[in-house]
């Protein structure tokens, strides 16, 4: 490992996404320098004349700062590739969430395999700061530590399980009192979180979902996060069942709900918060859910891919940008590749809206670093300025996927993504290498990841309500010949 006490510049970059104070953006520099030393850094541009104990050649490369996703699902989501990518519940607008997806989930083992595979693709695609949102299990906490990721922990819990009997209507098996103890545990796992020696690790609260929550339970997180100085991130706005269960239950859409329970406020992340009052598949002229969105100050974690496989989308993140709302990407479901999101944000918020100059490339950008930096309550991530974080990925602008080059950016967005990201520093350790991921050993963890994806369709039958196996309930894309 490199002397990390020592000073490492990456030389004569070709292109530097550098912060500007004077503008409070980010900028573009050529053929300059960035220097670090221990977790922080010293020099955006120019030239380093200083001491060295570290030169990293920057011609053909971008150095730009690491991506904060707010938002992800590590613990199960990498085991549901090939099967949740078709799948939905026509009987349940489209969502696979009520039917299926608590049916097809990791054991044990897998759990292990599942988190190794997403940290792993998370960094290679660029993440340094993320937030796990993860039912607790034992060695979670040991696997974030490990990764060198910058991690906030988010152990999720509620008070109510949902099911289907019959694939069109979903039920709550209520336990308000489990609920309650499930908050307690996740608050100690906050605690070790916030502990951890690496100092890298904090934590937040994390009501799992607006439904399975009771009132009670969500304003107790929400007295939680405000007494620790911490975040508060629930799932709400993510569905039509949802909507439609909340306006059974209040007579108010999720957004008005979180406001009425007086939770509404700039503690509080969204996850999703696509279905508002005036998504055109609802039909709630009562309410002004956008609007109320963007006065309360609380933020959205935008999650494009789970949903548009499903056909679903947020209407759209440039409208919501220009309302006032605050705006974070994450990853909500495999690949965990943070810039295949940003690409995804891009062109669903021009579908959505009709409109190309809907969204630009710099908002996503910004969402991805400065906005969910800010989201996070933190203005040392997210940007390279000195004193920031030494957090920041090297892509390699000669890859053929990034040629021509006019515009870096672009170029790694929208086409070449994960594959041009050679290099991730945290802190200024270096995380990945050459594309190769230095705190796990991935091919090791996809076998095994295969190995629970087996397991997970031999118990599929014995969970699903209708008795189909998993081949049944989810095809191949063709059938298997004879031999």
């Amino acid at each position: 490992m490199e002397d990390h006490s020592g000073v490492t510049v990456i030389r004569n970059a070709d292109w530097i996404v550098g912060w500007d104070p004077a503008s409070g953006s980010h900028r573009f520099l050529r053929g300059q320098d960035v220097a670090f030393a221990g977790d922080r850094i010293l020099q955006v541009g120019g030239r380093h004349d200083g001491p060295a104990a570290r030169e990293i050649d920057g011609t053909g490369r971008l150095v730009a700062p690491g991506l904060v996703n707010i938002h992800s699902h590590p613990l199960s989501e990498p085991l549901n590739k090939g099967f949740l990518d078709e799948l939905g519940s026509p009987g349940l607008y489209q969502s696979s969430l009520y039917e299926f997806m608590a049916l097809f989930g990791p054991d044990d083992e897998g759990r292990i395999a599942c988190t190794e595979v997403a940290l792993a693709e998370l960094m290679l695609s660029g993440v340094t700061t993320l937030v796990d949102l993860s039912v607790p299990y034992d060695g979670w906490l040991r696997l974030l530590s490990r990764s060198g990721l910058r991690a906030v922990a988010a152990p999720m819990y509620r008070s109510a399980r949902w099911f289907t009997r019959n694939g069109h209507v979903t039920e709550y098996e209520w336990d308000a009192a489990a609920g309650e103890a499930a908050m307690a545990a996740a608050l100690e796992v906050v605690d070790r979180a916030e502990a951890d020696p690496s100092g890298r690790l904090s934590g937040m609260i994390a009501p799992a979902q607006i439904d399975t929550c009771t009132p009670e339970l969500i304003r107790a997180s929400h007295a939680e996060a405000a007494r620790r100085g911490r975040k508060m991130q629930i799932h709400a706005a993510q569905s039509v069942v949802e909507f439609h269960e909340i306006t059974r239950r209040h007579g108010r859409t999720p957004v008005e709900w979180l406001d009425e329970l007086g939770v509404l406020d700039a503690t509080t992340i969204i996850g999703h918060g696509i279905f508002l009052n005036d998504h055109p598949w609802l039909h709630w002229p009562q309410a002004d859910d956008l609007a109320r969105l963007a006065a309360s100050g609380a933020a959205v974690a935008h999650c494009p891919t789970v949903f548009q496989r499903r056909g679903i989308a947020l209407r759209s993140f440039g409208r919501y940008l220009r309302a006032g709302v605050a705006l974070g990407i994450g990853t909500d479901t495999y690949p965990h590749n943070m810039l295949e999101e940003m690409r995804h944000a891009l062109i669903n918020s021009r579908l959505m809206s009709g409109d190309v100059f809907d969204l630009r490339t710099s908002d996503v950008f910004d969402a991805a670093t400065i906005g969910g930096a800010a989201i996070l309550g933190r203005d040392d991530i997210g940007r390279l300025a000195p004193g920031a974080k030494a957090d920041l990925l090297v892509a390699d602008v000669t890859h053929p996927a990034m040629r021509p080059v006019r515009d870096p950016l672009r170029s790694l967005v929208y086409v070449a993504a994960e594959r041009a990201v050679t290099d991730v520093f945290i802190d200024g350790r270096q995380v990945v290498t050459a594309g190769r991921v230095a705190a796990f050993d991935l091919p090791d963890a996809l076998e095994r990841l295969e190995a629970a994806q087996r397991r997970a369709e031999t118990a599929f039958a014995d969970r699903d309500h209708a008795g189909r196996s998993h081949l049944a309930a989810s095809p191949l894309s063709y059938g298997i010949a004879d031999a």
